[in-house]
């Protein structure tokens, strides 16, 4: 017989009285969460994916009662009996009939405490999302909220789409890919560090409002907000700007807010954050002046600009132009003290190879990050779609890469012959999906959105 779930009990049973015994039989199954034995009587609470229920075992009716007291924490069980309420209110199902139906041979934690260290919980989820319960309710959120975010596209007539995982050519974005190597073609391939490109070859193809909630993989370091392998949603909307995506952005992330938590204003880390749009709109140019206190731009000396890096403990690369030193300058100096939300706007050229030139400031480009509790929440840009121009960025990023840059991009050609075809306007936009989460859920590490972080290995 199917079990019933403990939610399906609490809905049909709830209101009886205490200290009721009803004739109606339920049948439950779950892990063992809790147990007490009092002489004759056994008590235990039994969990499912819906919550939780107590289990009332009286000497007199339970069969082979000792066996059913010597049950273990965590040990999973299936459990039929009448539907009763004790004195004391609790909802409880009568043991009748009970069989084992795995046994967990290595001791859970107890319920109440759980699992104390951050690293057990995150190698062994698998017994975190039994015992820690913000745990559990943060992977439900993250889920509706993957749900919800596809809804809400869809229904302004976005397609969600699949592309390909791995490339033959890295490129989207700036890091450094993981490589493989495919046996049969004999070739080297590169895990994706963002579908952009593909994504966009798709509206050159006459999709003209196209997502994918993209698996990315990038070969960089752990933190506390860095996951080698995560979740981000790209999307493109043909005849649309940067300016539109602001729009798309802040509308989206009020709706999940207001979904998800019920107000767009949340506390995040115990300071408040309001995500009601519309969301402030500055300039790259005049946070960094704001922050940093230093009056630079584009033509400020090479030297002058390296100095102001190396007084900040920033570390130089000998290849880098203007445009990096001021983004290493903003991100050392500015961005972890915007905690926003707020629309950065307009950055260098240099560091944006796929963006579309800005109208009126030479050198910068129509992008924008938005920047929510300091840090990175979505990075987008009007698109360049001028062919020649994205040979030339292409070529460049690829001389970075000749001198050392591992995170530069290579020269795409087959998408540089997609261009050639015709790329209308175009906006695009990703969204950090972990981040996302983290914010919505409260919680200061991406480890406690991922359910499987990438960890060192363990010696077992």
């Amino acid at each position: 017989m199917n079990p019933q779930s403990t939610a399906e009990c609490r809905k049909l049973h709830d209101h009886i009285a205490a200290g009721t015994e009803t004739a109606q039989t339920a049948t439950v199954a779950g892990r063992i969460m809790l147990r007490r034995v009092q002489g004759k009587l056994a008590f235990a609470t039994l969990q499912d994916a819906a919550g939780r229920i107590q289990l009332f075992a009286p000497a007199k009716v339970t069969p082979d009662y000792e066996g059913f007291c010597a049950l273990s924490l965590g040990d999973w069980v299936r459990v039929s009996g009448l539907i009763m309420k004790t004195r004391t209110g609790e909802l409880s199902v009568k043991v009748q009939e009970w069989e084992q139906l795995a046994q967990a041979r290595r001791a859970f934690p107890d319920k109440w405490h759980g699992l104390a260290d951050p690293d057990t919980r995150f190698r062994q989820r698998y017994v975190d999302l039994w015992v820690t319960d913000k745990a559990r309710a943060t992977f439900q959120m993250r889920s509706e909220m993957m749900s919800l975010t596809r809804r809400w596209l869809e229904d302004r007539d976005f397609m969600e789409v699949e592309t390909p995982v791995f490339h033959p050519v890295p490129g989207g974005a700036l890091a450094e890919p993981f490589s493989t190597h495919h046996n049969a073609l004999g070739i080297d391939l590169f895990l994706r560090i963002a579908p952009e490109l593909y994504l966009k070859r798709l509206v050159v193809g006459g999709f003209e409002r196209v997502f994918e909630i993209a698996r990315v993989f990038r070969n960089e370091g752990i933190s506390t907000r860095h996951n080698p392998e995560f979740t981000m949603l790209e999307l493109y909307w043909a005849y649309a700007d940067y300016g539109d995506i602001m729009e798309l952005v802040e509308e989206l992330v009020a709706h999940l807010a207001r979904l998800l938590q019920g107000t767009t204003h949340l506390s995040y880390q115990g300071r408040e954050l309001d995500l009601t749009p519309p969301w402030p709109r500055r300039s790259f140019s005049e946070l960094l002046a704001a922050h940093s206190g230093l009056d630079v731009n584009l033509r400020t000396p090479l030297d002058e600009l390296r100095a102001h890096c190396t007084d900040r403990d920033i570390s130089v690369q000998n290849h880098w132009g203007p445009g990096k030193l001021l983004l290493e300058l903003y991100e050392k100096t500015t961005e972890p003290e915007l905690w926003g939300p707020v629309f950065v706007c307009d950055y260098p050229k240099e560091v944006s190879p796929l963006a579309k030139d800005h109208s009126e400031n030479p050198g910068w480009v129509e992008r924008f990050e938005a920047i929510v509790a300091g840090r990175e929440l979505a990075n987008a840009f009007s698109e360049l779609t001028d062919p020649d121009e994205q040979k030339a960025r292409f070529e460049h990023q690829a001389a970075q890469k000749d001198v050392g840059d591992t995170e530069a991009m290579s020269v795409d050609r087959d998408y540089l012959r997609a261009l050639e075809f015709g790329l209308p306007p175009t906006g695009g936009l990703g969204v950090g999906m972990d981040r996302l989460a983290m914010l919505l859920a409260d919680v200061p590490n991406i480890r406690d959105v991922i359910l499987f972080p990438t960890l060192r290995p363990e010696s077992l």
